[in-house]
């Protein structure tokens, strides 16, 4: 029998082994023997019945089926089956997350992955016997590739090429034919696309999609990024069209049907080199002595139709992305930087959350629906905060008086609950040719927090009163921005860690551990494990998501929170446009199933995006440290692994890595518990938190890498 042929009999059993396995899941586990099997199967051949028998013999053999009577079988175990997510390790292995159907992830030998790449959805066979508690088993079908393009390098020989890609967790090279090259050139960037994959062939077949341009550049280091997480560069000719022929006028029939805000007070607050404008406040004093604050945020919904090119695109992406050295919006630049951008002196079409507020922001009265401004002043933050310190400078009065207001909101948040989390945001300074020459931390002053209160202000009133529409069963479909409240097995481990340094988190209630950790932040602002005990803090705490669901937000301990004042850069804001308005006008409840899929491809390229941000900030760091290559520095350690410890420099917040390997003073093992490094003959411990001297050894600005010496006290 030729070897194809033993392929397609061994792919046949293979199919007829995972229905039989399926008819003893299918019918409760219910002790059946190959005869019922069969009639199950509508099988009636003598033949294709014997080899049903074999298959109860041998997958009792495998220990799969256990013979709990004579020719009766049964299933060891249910679900031996399970669908997952592939999760790669540094040695070729993977593990399987699955949908929670198992405790602890499934691990996969390399032999057992059947051509199955880094972050695959796929189909598992659980053995029944597994090593220890560790569940095994392997892949049996790939039901859905995470991504099939890359980028990398192409490596060029005379009669074939290879694309080495950038990412560590694509273990295979892509064979690319000549005539696949696309004018790609020995040792280029590009980006490929993986277009066959040969049963028993080592790697992938591939071709050239497009040349990024020369290693090292930064245009093509940044696109590279862009291209690496999925985001295109640049829009369909489509799309760019749709966004051409919106018309600029606005009609004095849609002004009449709007809310006209043009003679109040406007204004916006943004950073100094922002381009597009998505919200604004209005701002007047009333004749009963209180003030009405409008939140008026561009009406992005208006200009696009659902369903339309324009739509399709900015649905795909998500969100805008913002790299270290160039923001890739969500929307063309006619619609982000002009027709939808609220700039100063122009009238602007916008849907807006008005508030009457009292001295001590109580809400008296609230609208919600569609307005028109013309914005008097651009500010920048800066600005504002040079009138707030001053007291000097374009509407002062009114400026003092929106702080104040927000001081109030703000303080109230924090007695309902909500936890304070100021992560220091590392910023560069580019040369012409984007090349950083200096790292600053950005401060987060009045001025940030005065526009944050008030747009926190409109998402929670615009989520708490869709969520009032309907009862029960009836309640209206919306997009929500939930928060989960943290895992007690994480925040318990944050806690012993935080009492190292002498902080206690008290983990009684979800009140009780919000104010701890407000204690926490405020007490460390400023000191050397600032950083350290924030990030972790954050990632004791559950991740926001988009969802239908009306959960609350832990972190903000609002009951009801959405996304509604950014519909420029997110996508879930524009679709809480169109809810909200819809509602407002009398329309019935939205379609559940549909509005939660958008929700989890909105969370899902939220997090691509941010990753993508890291990306570029991991490059720059590395290319600002590679001038710096033996240069001491002292930082703390920031993360530890079985491998090494991560830095981060207190100086200029750039991160790098110190291996175990190069510690010789020692042999240093991982205590995960308490997130130490521990030599095993002196006991030296390094712990997460400590201040170290380090030495730049070397940077890799491909695998945007940064590897670090330890200067050990002997040596200093």
């Amino acid at each position: 029998m030729s070897k194809k042929k033993k392929k397609n009999k061994s792919s046949i059993d293979q199919v007829l082994t995972q229905m039989v396995l399926d008819i003893f899941e299918q019918n409760g586990n219910t002790p059946l023997n190959y005869k019922q099997v069969s009639a199950k199967l509508n099988v009636r051949d003598p033949e294709a019945r014997a080899v049903i028998n074999d298959i109860l013999d041998e997958e009792t053999f495998k220990g799969v089926l256990k013979e709990i009577s004579p020719g009766k079988f049964q299933l060891l175990e249910l679900k031996t089956f399970v669908e997952g997510k592939v999760d790669l390790t540094n040695d070729g292995s993977a593990f399987i997350v699955t949908d929670d159907e198992f405790e602890s992830d499934i691990y996969v030998a390399p032999r057992k992955l059947r051509n199955a790449l880094n972050g695959d959805r796929v189909k598992v066979y659980v053995y029944a016997k597994s090593r220890g508690k560790r569940k095994e088993g392997e892949i049996i079908e790939i039901l859905k590739r995470h991504k099939m393009e890359f980028t990398g390098v192409v490596r060029l020989s005379e009669h074939y090429a290879f694309f080495l890609a950038d990412d560590r967790k694509m273990m295979h090279d892509i064979f690319i034919p000549l005539s696949e090259l696309n004018g790609a050139k020995n040792g280029i960037k590009a980006v490929a696309e993986i277009t066959d994959w040969p049963a028993g062939a080592k790697n992938p077949v591939g071709r050239i999609k497009y040349v990024l341009g020369q290693q090292g550049e930064n245009d093509t280091e940044m696109n590279a990024i862009l291209a690496e997480y999925g985001f295109p560069l640049s829009f369909p000719a489509e799309v760019e069209h749709e966004a051409e022929e919106i018309q600029d006028v606005i009609s004095e029939e849609e002004i009449a049907r709007r809310r006209d805000f043009r003679e109040v007070l406007t204004f916006t607050i943004d950073p100094f080199d922002a381009k597009d404008f998505d919200d604004a406040l209005s701002f007047k004093k009333l004749d009963n002595g209180n003030y009405e604050v409008g939140v008026h945020i561009a009406d992005v919904a208006h200009y696009i139709i659902p369903d339309s090119a324009l739509d399709k695109e900015a649905y795909e992406r998500g969100t805008s992305v913002y790299l270290v050295d160039r923001v890739i919006p969500m929307l063309p630049e006619r619609l982000s930087n002009g027709l939808c951008s609220l700039r100063p002196n122009e009238d602007k079409l916008c849907f807006a959350a008005v508030f009457e507020l009292d001295e001590e922001a109580n809400i008296h009265n609230e609208w919600f629906g569609k307005t028109v401004i013309h914005s008097n002043r651009r500010f920048t933050y800066e600005e504002v905060q040079d009138v707030i310190e001053t007291q000097q400078g374009d509407y002062t009065e009114e400026i003092l008086k929106l702080n104040a207001l927000a001081h109030k909101l703000r303080d109230r948040k924090f007695k309902a609950g909500a936890i304070s989390f100021e992560t220091t945001e590392v910023k560069f300074k580019l040369d012409e040719n984007s090349k950083p020459i200096g790292v600053y931390v950005k401060e987060r002053k009045d001025a940030h927090k005065l526009i944050e209160d008030f747009m926190l202000l409109a998402n929670r009133k615009v989520a708490e009163h869709v969520s009032k529409m309907g009862k029960g069963k009836n309640k209206y479909t919306f997009v929500y921005r939930a928060h989960d409240s943290p895992k007690p097995d994480a925040l318990n481990s944050f806690a012993q860690f935080a009492a190292r340094f002498g902080y206690k988190i008290n983990t009684k209630s979800d009140k009780e551990i919000a104010k701890s950790l407000n204690y926490l932040m405020e007490d460390v602002e400023g000191k050397k494990e600032q950083n350290v005990l924030t990030h972790l803090a954050i990632r004791s705490m559950a991740k926001a998501i988009y969802t239908t669901k009306t959960t609350s937000h832990y972190g903000l301990a609002f009951s009801h929170y959405t996304h509604f004042t950014s519909p420029i850069r997110r996508y879930p804001d524009v679709m809480v446009h169109r809810l909200l308005f819809h509602y407002l006008n009398g329309g019935k409840s939205a379609n559940a199933e549909h509005y939660e899929e958008l929700c989890k491809h909105s969370s899902a390229m939220e997090k691509r995006a941010a990753d993508a941000e890291r990306a570029s900030v991991k490059y720059k760091q590395a290319e600002y440290l590679r001038d710096q290559v033996g240069n001491v520095f002292t930082g703390i350690i920031s993360g530890v692994t079985e491998w090494g410890m991560y830095v981060e420099l207190t100086e200029n917040k750039c991160e790098g890595m110190i291996r175990l390997r190069d510690i010789t003073d020692d042999f240093y093992t991982l205590d995960e518990k308490n997130y130490a490094i521990i030599g095993q003959r002196k006991k030296k411990i390094y712990q997460l938190g400590d201040e170290v001297k380090i030495k730049v050894k070397s940077v890799d600005l491909t695998k945007k890498q940064i590897d670090f010496t330890l200067i050990t006290n002997n040596i200093l």
